[in-house]
């Protein structure tokens, strides 16, 4: 899609302008604070005017429609630019309203799934009551948040140019928070990353699309872009407005920019919900299950024990745990496949890890490992990753049986003069073009055409090859008797593969210092029998 095509640069000035205002008021000067602020501004004129076409549509049918929001929540009501003119700025009458109203009431909507959804993005999300408002960003001054309002009453999200416009922003804001914040990189994959994740898994109409740590929905906008082109009737557009992508996100700012990122990419629908994805059980059976999975693990957190319960391998790392609730919520069919972005250690880690790896290469082809150079997620983290792309072995064994066993490692390599990709030198859609030149011959053989393009791993180890290629194929056999150690071992460089990197150590020393605590936790139990309590 080329929105470049169709920006109102009027407009895009008006909306940084915005920025501007939000960023001098006393309350919301911070880029989190005034991104959010003007994400649920904007949400609520969006759905406004859905609002406004629902009802239509239900005129020409002959029937009524009953608004999702109180009439006096309406946009009309308190922010139109006749609504805005009632208001006394200088007694606060609008951000009263606001505060005292307006948040309240979106907080205790239901009655509907559209009414729920916006209740749990305006809710208190450590308490889960509906009748306490988050910590909304809002503007100090009545009279800040009055110019901002007129900016967006500019705005008709019918006219292309303005919806363009608009998702372009919205991009670049998304960007400038990762950049600005470094918290804020959790909400935020590169794109360039996203694109060629989502070109490799090659999402089509009719299958759904879910990411359980969503963040700012980067991914299923990706494969929004990437299906919409192969729509070509009313019904294939109805499936992808409706039936095709879905997320959950714990944090309630990350669903509200993910909820209003799909929107701005015309998922007018967004299947967004905000819960913590791993209070799921996966130990027996899930409620349901999807065609393609695309997720980031690169930012994990810690969880209880009544969390780890739901699993079955428990651990506290967050990775550990998706990777589980990823195998169990694909679906159980020929063509169920994921792409995730993982830390490196995930790769070698042993203990816990390596028994979710074995479950996971018992189950599905692991197709393709593509090993990241560091500073692939600058400015938001410099720990290095991989990109794993795997789907069920039945869908393998259809196509070539011979390649069910074998996976495809590449590993991305660095521009020239580069150490590290960073803020300044990013990552780019253009550091990939190897990999997609490459995947495309890798693809080939999975599908049982000609031979096998690149050579095997433990063929290049035996003939003592000095050539320097990123490229080479794992067996099955090989990975297993490695322990599951996935990690990237290039072939070509000899002996020195043989040497673990730093890195490597640091983490299994500390995967061994956590075994020996939690042994030393069970015996400390065992001989003390309660003496302690006494």
């Amino acid at each position: 899609m080329q929105l470049s095509l169709g920006l109102n640069e009027t407009l895009g000035a008006d909306l940084w302008r915005a920025c501007d205002i939000l960023r001098r008021d006393n309350n919301v000067g911070g880029v989190m604070q005034y991104t959010e602020h003007l994400a649920w501004l904007l949400f609520l004129k969006f759905f406004d005017q859905e609002e406004k076409k629902r009802a239509q549509e239900a005129a020409l049918r002959g029937e009524t429609y009953t608004p999702v929001l109180p009439p006096d929540l309406s946009w009309d009501a308190w922010a139109s630019l006749a609504a805005l003119q009632k208001w006394d700025s200088s007694r606060g009458q609008l951000v009263a309203f606001v505060r005292g109203r307006l948040l309240p009431g979106l907080a205790s909507l239901n009655g509907s799934p559209l009414a729920n959804t916006i209740a749990r993005l305006f809710s208190d999300e450590s308490i889960g009551d509906q009748t306490v408002v988050r910590n909304v960003p809002v503007c100090a001054s009545d009279y800040n948040l009055k110019e901002v309002l007129t900016i967006i009453n500019e705005i008709d999200f019918e006219r292309d140019d303005h919806f363009f416009t608009i998702t372009r922003f919205y991009e670049d804001l998304l960007a400038r928070m990762g950049q600005e914040n470094q918290i804020a990189g959790e909400f935020h994959t590169p794109r360039p990353i996203i694109r060629f994740m989502v070109e490799i898994i090659d999402p089509q109409i009719g299958e759904t699309v879910y990411d359980p740590a969503c963040g700012s929905a980067g991914f299923l906008a990706q494969a929004h872009l990437w299906m919409e082109k192969n729509a070509r009737t009313l019904e294939d557009m109805e499936i992808l407005q409706q039936r095709t992508f879905y997320g959950r996100e714990k944090k309630a700012l990350a669903a509200l920019l993910g909820t209003m990122n799909l929107i701005l990419h015309g998922v007018t629908t967004p299947n967004i919900v905000r819960a913590n994805t791993l209070e799921e059980s996966v130990k027996t059976g899930v409620a349901e299950r999807f065609d393609i999975l695309l997720i980031n693990l690169l930012f994990g957190r810690k969880e209880g024990r009544h969390i780890q319960q739901n699993f079955p391998v428990p651990g506290n790392a967050t990775e550990l745990l998706f990777l589980q609730h990823i195998i169990k919520k694909l679906k159980p069919t020929a063509n169920a496949r994921a792409a995730v972005v993982v830390p490196e250690g995930t790769l070698f880690r042993s203990g816990a890890f390596a028994e979710v790896k074995h479950m996971l290469l018992d189950d599905f082809h692991l197709f393709a490992v593509i090993s990241l150079t560091p500073g692939a997620f600058a400015p938001y983290s410099d720990v290095k990753t991989a990109l794993l792309f795997f789907r069920r072995t039945e869908g393998s064994h259809i196509r070539n049986p011979l390649a069910r066993n074998e996976t495809w490692y590449y590993e991305l390599p660095l521009p020239a003069g580069l150490k590290k990709f960073s803020k300044g030198s990013p990552i780019l859609d253009e550091h990939f073009t190897e990999a997609r030149r490459l995947w495309e011959q890798w693809k080939r053989w999975l599908d049982g055409e000609g031979e096998r393009p690149f050579p095997l791993a433990a063929g290049v180890r035996t003939a003592g090859e000095t050539a320097s290629r990123p490229y080479w194929v794992e067996t099955l056999d090989d990975l297993r008797a490695r322990g599951y150690d996935l990690s990237a071992r290039n072939p070509y460089r000899g002996e020195r593969a043989t040497l673990p990197r730093p890195a490597e150590l640091t983490v299994r020393l500390l995967e061994r210092q956590r075994e020996l605590r939690a042994a030393m936790e069970r015996l400390h139990a065992l001989v003390s029998n309660g003496e302690e309590e006494e």
